[in-house]
């Protein structure tokens, strides 16, 4: 395989000069820069990862970190960042949490091996990590946006969806479906982009002379198996509601299939209303109203960002996102005949 080196041999040319050509920097005379890419088609010269690191300063890898690898929620998202690297001729190396131990500590791993292999710059996905967890980067803090949380000391590097908003159109897509005992499966009340959506939803229902400490409320763990859960706890709790509010698509998903299971019929006995407008909505029995979350919008305009920081770009950023409720199947008005736990 041919070098940059047999590339200055054949071109007549110092290995520097090469060097200046292949990389686009430097001032080279344009016919010496014939000669050398006439070099690089003789000999097909491809330089290598390595070799295009060397000659440009840079490692052309971005690094991802998410706390898990899996779901229907994070795979997007890197398949997004992904195909936008490749077409701008980047790599994308990913690391994510173990499931195992404390969630910050992994956040701060994961960073931390993102950067001992050179990355340009990261991509954090983490409602866990401090802005003191984010001063471990140093002067390459300027190299890092934040997906779907907010953080004081980097505001411009944070990309995120108006996730109060978001709660408050699930609560209106209920009331104007004339839903009033709702019941709610919420995420982790130590998330924030969790706790935003439920406070929205909660507001918005109060607003409209809904008794909300009076409704039935669950936490669960944002995936399906916890979905699936509470909407057992619900049903043998014995307590009256029309519909169900799910914190994300996951655990949407699993209530669902317990409810399909129990004998209970949505949206006929029940209407359920997920939050993301994941890919599986739509595929889900039956196709499950959501929330939709602009995540792909979200995440193009973090990555522009970055690259715009990391490379001298000037790629389009924009900051805000509209939200909608994407309307199917499993949102109707109360039936007059219902299951006898509701």
């Amino acid at each position: 395989m041919a070098t940059i080196k047999d590339v200055a041999r054949l071109a007549g040319v110092g290995l520097g000069t090469a060097s200046r050509v292949v990389s686009g920097k430097g001032s080279v005379s344009l016919k010496t820069q014939e000669r050398v890419r006439k070099a690089i088609a003789e000999l097909d010269f491809r330089p290598s990862h390595a070799a295009r690191s060397l000659l440009s300063g840079n490692s052309q890898m971005i690094g991802v970190y998410i706390p898990v690898l899996k779901g229907t929620f994070y795979m997007p998202i890197l398949q997004s960042i992904d195909t936008e690297l490749r077409l701008a001729g980047l790599h994308m190396v990913v690391a994510f949490g173990v499931g195992i131990g404390d969630e910050r500590r992994q956040g701060v791993e994961g960073i931390e091996f993102l950067m001992e292999r050179g990355c340009d710059g990261l991509i954090v996905m983490s409602n866990v990590l401090t802005d003191e967890d984010f001063s471990i980067l140093g002067q390459k803090r300027d190299r890092l946006v934040v997906l779907n949380h907010e953080s004081a000391t980097i505001a411009a590097q944070c990309f995120t969806a108006d996730h109060v908003q978001g709660g408050v159109m699930a609560a209106r897509a209920l009331l104007e479906h004339k839903h009033k005992k709702i019941a709610v499966i919420a995420g982790p009340s130590t998330a924030p982009d969790n706790v935003e959506r439920i406070n929205g939803f909660l507001a918005e229902l109060a607003s409209a002379g809904i008794d909300t400490a009076s409704m039935w409320v669950a936490e669960s763990d944002f995936s399906p198996e916890g979905g699936w859960n509470c909407a057992k706890e619900l049903l043998d709790s014995g307590r009256p509601f029309t519909a169900l509010f799910c914190a994300n698509d996951e655990m949407a998903l699993g209530a669902l299939s317990y409810f399909q299971q129990a004998g209970i019929s949505v949206p006929h006995d029940v209407s359920v209303i997920g939050y993301d407008d994941t890919m599986s909505a739509a595929y889900a029995a039956p196709p499950l109203t959501s929330v939709h979350i602009p995540w792909r919008d979200v995440t193009l305009s973090a990555l522009n960002e970055l690259l715009n920081r990391c490379y001298g770009l000037k790629r389009p950023v924009v900051r805000n996102y509209p939200i909608k409720v994407t309307m199917r199947a499993s949102l109707a008005k109360p039936s007059s005949q219902r299951h006898k736990s509701v």
